[in-house]
């Protein structure tokens, strides 16, 4: 085989990455993680993924597979049937419009992107998922699930930009 190939081969690899960490981290929040006295909670890995390379590497991360990973996302009962597609195809519309205004800040004007448009996700959801209940469902899990999602932010995207330079690096 000629070393075309394995070059084509290669890039092709670091394009798919961030959507296969996105996939990967998508079936890793699926898995509810239980608290005592309180009811199992799942990450929105997802979402910071969504929202991390909408910002850094939209090309990397498509749209179009933006919504598979939603529909995905939703088969895994992350949420009722079309809500977290709703959801993280709008977090990504939503972010790579604005993305301009991230590109190059400190990671506080960042997290603190992630906290604006992570609350306007779980209130969407909520909505959603309350119209599809036909009855307003209890906000405290989503509210609770929220912040445990900015805590989670910092370490995650630490590792998308390891990840990132890691990219660039084989790039070069």
């Amino acid at each position: 085989m000629s070393s075309s190939f394995w070059q084509r081969l290669d890039l092709w690899s670091q394009r798919l990455w961030p959507a296969t960490l996105t996939l990967l981290l998508m079936l890793l929040g699926s898995i509810p993680l239980p608290l005592p006295f309180w009811q199992p909670i799942s990450p929105s890995f997802a979402l910071m993924s969504v929202y991390y390379w909408a910002i850094h590497r939209p090309t990397a991360l498509p749209l179009p597979l933006v919504f598979a990973i939603g529909i995905l996302a939703d088969f895994f009962g992350m949420a009722p049937l079309g809500v977290g597609t709703l959801v993280l195809v709008v977090v990504y519309a939503l972010t790579v419009s604005q993305r301009r205004l991230f590109i190059g800040q400190p990671f506080l004007v960042v997290w603190w992107g992630y906290m604006m448009v992570s609350a306007g996700a779980m209130v969407l959801a909520w909505i959603a998922t309350s119209l599809l209940d036909v009855t307003l469902v209890d906000p405290r899990p989503a509210v609770f699930n929220y912040l445990v999602d900015l805590g989670l932010y910092p370490a995650v995207a630490y590792l998308f930009a390891r990840a990132q330079r890691w990219l660039l690096s084989q790039q070069a």
